[in-house]
């Protein structure tokens, strides 16, 4: 790979590369905007801001933990020229106006509009008195069997706090039965009691009943009863969110697997991050708590309300109220399910998740397991779900004597431990697991299924933008392709080869490949375009992904804009290209969409004077994806099905008006209204009307 010139003129000017963690950070607003839209059914809109929580979360887990770390090892400047303590500054002021955000939200929009629907979150000072008492009977019967109050002294030093769990800080008055004074103590709630508790009604049918109130809530209003014989002058709850990143040298071990196990142990015990805690607690017992977890003031969030908002999540599945939430749909079959083989043979099947099934991916998985003519299945697993189909056939397959090759990438974040598990259960079957390329990632979605027919053998290919995963199919929006091109399936056997043994880079003759091809291909195209834009041909780039930050792509795409190519970028995530900078990036235009589904396809369409190439991929154009990472980008060359891939994934897009998002040259995001005369527009909407019918 050719290293960026020493002098690139556009990384001179910092100010041209935004911040990839406040653009991170900022998408969450964007998710709150959804639940704050009154178009969006109600329980949705709960959603949404629960969504926003969690994804704030994960922020902190990763990239605020990254920054944390950079600063306790000394580590340099972003791109952008901010120094991580600054960034760590601006993180916090910029979350904090969220979390502000997300809980005026909540209070004074959807908590009301709940109430009026006979929904009904309630306060402690909100509670009847026979609530009171079956809450009291409650917390005795079912809560208080499983806590473990600790007192803090010197026999009892502060307890290691589980990562995101629910915790309570009690200030205590008096002497226990052994003469101790009483000062402080801590209530660990176990996750194995549900922080959202139904209600029952008059009648005791709890299961008619929609007034709920929270763990957190139950546990400030009886902690009391922990404690006989002291006085309760406080009780606040408390939330720690530590660093999950997992960090395995893997050219110093033997076993990344073993590795792994050993690093996961730990996980929910290390580095704290963020520290969220009730408003009304004493300011020294906040500073004891900071002290106690190592963090700085800038990482404390003082909350008006439960520390763990995004769990009122549960009350989405606890109300059945379809009127409150998007409309069902039944995604399309396309196609009869019977003769994967004959299907795919006589022409590509494109698949647009989740408008189309993805019941004919796991059908042709479940066909080659069981096909008699099949001798060998190669697959890559990075994200699964729990209980997976998949899984079932790859291990039946196996059973049956096929030979069996999966790549799983332990390293997929937050599902190692499930992808540990699977890597065992297919091993036991006998399918040969590997564990991809130490250092890179293995993100690429393929499956291959070799096939004897008559005299000869045929590949068949699965390529997608998206995991092999049942349930996120139904939720993100994604690219299948199947295919029998023989090109295409002699690519993906050659990548399987070199996953699975060591060989040197492969020449390809459709698919990009990253860590090779991919970037170079990629900055090729770009180049390609501002060549015939300088030249007075027809150029033009469309491209669409979750994030966008690979400083040489940004760079090539800024020169592209200065030659004249016209550039329509769809990201729904993070962005630190800037667009409208004048004689920048006068002629690049960004936006970022959030609707009902998550926006997850990688679509590249280059207008190439009248002869277009269009990829998609598994890829974002970020520096990890295209330099640290094995990933892929497959052409569409069937002509209708390209077409399809432009007409649905790109520019139904580019017409949104309704859950787009603009963003400006000052890294602000405008919503897109209707213009006058302009009928309003939902490239999602558009997509499902059919499935309404």
């Amino acid at each position: 790979m050719t290293p960026p010139p020493a002098t690139a003129p556009a990384l001179r000017d910092p100010s041209l590369f935004a911040n990839r963690e406040l653009g991170q950070l900022d998408f969450n607003f964007r998710v709150l905007a959804q639940a704050q839209d009154p178009a969006v059914p109600l329980l949705e809109r709960l959603r949404y801001l629960c969504i926003s929580c969690t994804n704030l979360d994960e922020f902190f887990e990763i990239r605020g933990g990254s920054v944390r770390h950079a600063i306790d090892f000394g580590l340099p400047a972003a791109a952008d020229g901010l120094a991580p303590s600054v960034l760590l500054g601006r993180i916090h002021d910029r979350a904090a106006e969220l979390v502000d955000a997300q809980y005026r939200c909540f209070y004074d929009e959807i908590r009301p509009a709940l109430w009026d629907q006979g929904i009904r979150l309630l306060q402690r000072e909100q509670w009847t008195p026979d609530q009171v008492a079956w809450l009291r009977a409650h917390f005795r019967d079912e809560i208080m069997p499983v806590l473990s109050p600790l007192a803090l002294d010197p026999a009892h030093p502060f307890p290691k706090i589980l990562n995101k769990s629910l915790n309570v800080v009690v200030l205590l008055e008096g002497r226990d039965a052994f003469g101790r004074e009483g000062h402080m103590a801590i209530v660990r709630a176990p996750r194995s009691l549900p922080r959202i508790i139904r209600l029952p009604d008059a009648d005791g049918d709890g299961d008619a009943c929609h007034d709920f109130v929270f763990l957190s809530s139950v546990l400030s209003a009886f902690v009391d009863e922990l404690f006989p014989g002291m006085k309760v002058k406080g009780a606040h709850q408390f939330r720690v969110t530590r660093n999950s990143e997992l960090i395995v040298d893997e050219d110093d071990v033997d076993n990344l697997a073993l590795a792994l196990r050993d690093e996961l142990l730990g996980r929910g015990y290390l580095r704290a991050v963020r520290l969220e805690i009730d408003e009304r607690c004493p300011p020294d017992v906040v500073r004891m708590l900071l002290d106690n977890f190592e963090l700085p003031q800038n990482a404390v969030y003082k909350i008006n309300g439960p520390v763990n908002l995004n769990r009122v999540v549960q009350v989405y599945d606890m109300v059945h109220r379809p009127d409150l939430k998007f409309r069902p749909f039944q995604p399309r079959m396309s196609r009869d399910l019977e003769g994967m083989f004959d299907a795919i043979r006589q022409g590509d099947v494109l698949l647009h998740h989740p408008y189309d099934a993805f019941a004919p991916v796991l059908e042709l998985i479940r066909q080659a397991a069981e096909d008699p003519n099949v001798l060998a299945i190669k697959q890559t697993l990075y994200r699964t779900g729990k209980d997976s189909p998949i899984v079932e056939h790859l291990i039946q397959a196996a059973r049956n004597g096929k030979d069996v090759t999966v790549v799983v990438e332990l390293r997929a974040r937050f599902d190692e431990e499930a992808n540990l598990g699977l890597a065992d259960r297919l091993q036991d079957a006998g399918v040969q697991v590997v564990y991809g390329v130490v250092g890179y990632k293995t993100h690429a979605k393929m499956l291959l299924v070799v096939r004897r027919e008559g005299r000869q053998l045929r590949r068949y290919v699965h390529l997608g933008t998206g995991n092999y995963h049942s349930g996120t199919a139904r939720a993100y929006t994604d690219f299948s392709l199947m295919t029998a091109d023989p090109d295409i399936g002699h690519d993906v056997h050659l990548i399987f080869q070199q996953l699975s043994g060591l060989a040197a880079p492969l020449q390809l003759k459709h698919l990009l490949q990253s860590p090779f091809t991919l970037h170079t291909g990629v900055l090729a195209r770009i180049a390609r375009e501002a060549e015939h834009a300088r030249a007075g041909r027809a150029a033009r780039i469309v491209a669409k992904m979750n994030a966008l930050n690979e400083p040489q792509v940004i760079e090539a795409l800024y020169a592209a804009s200065q030659a004249g190519v016209a550039i329509d970028l769809v990201v729904r995530g993070a962005c630190t290209l800037r667009p409208g900078l004048p004689g920048v990036s006068d002629n690049i235009r960004v936006r970022s969409i959030v609707g009902r589904f998550l926006e997850h396809h990688r679509i590249w369409w280059f207008a190439n004077d009248g002869a277009p190439d269009l990829f998609c991929s598994s890829a974002d154009w970020l520096e990890r994806n295209l330099l640290r990472r094995v990933e892929t980008a497959f052409p569409i060359l069937d002509a209708a099905a390209a077409e399809r891939v432009y007409r649905e994934g790109l520019a139904n897009y580019l017409e949104d008006n309704q859950n787009a998002w603009d963003l400006q040259a000052d890294g602000h995001y405008l919503r897109r209204q209707p213009g006058k005369g302009e009928a309003p527009f939902s490239a999602q909407l558009a997509l499902l009307d059919d499935l309404y019918a």
